[in-house]
């Protein structure tokens, strides 16, 4: 089957992909900070619903980094943007190690920042694309 002329190919540019899933990064990071921040306001630790929010935030940076390696061939990026990437992934996961004995409202401020942190990351990187 053949698409009609001036259809839009299927074939999905993974350097479209990078872009728009470092938008959607960028977002869902703002949410996860605003979300960390009201937890901390009420006194309360991470729930589960959040503790997840923040691996799916994880899995979609890993994600975007692969499509970075995948464009890295066609387009190489500024050393400065795959150490922002870097960063990025790693983020989350060390505040998470260094809270992990704290109290819970501690936690939960600590991962809102970091979430803010990694918005930064992101869009720095963005910047530097």
């Amino acid at each position: 089957m053949s698409l009609p002329a001036g259809y839009p190919s299927r074939r999905v540019d993974t350097l479209v992909l990078h872009s728009r899933l470092a938008t959607a990064i960028v977002l869902y990071l703002a949410v996860l900070g605003l979300w960390g921040l009201w937890l901390a306001a009420r006194g309360a630790g991470p729930s589960p619903s959040y503790r997840g929010g923040l691996v799916i935030v994880e899995v979609a940076i890993g994600v975007q980094g692969l499509l970075g390696i995948l464009t890295w061939a066609s387009t190489p990026p500024e050393w400065i943007h795959a150490l922002y990437g870097v960063a990025l992934i790693l983020a989350i996961p060390l505040a998470a190690t260094i809270v992990r004995t704290g109290s819970p409202r501690r936690t939960s401020l600590t991962l809102g920042l970091t979430s803010f942190f990694a918005m930064g990351l992101a869009l720095r990187g963005i910047g530097t694309a």
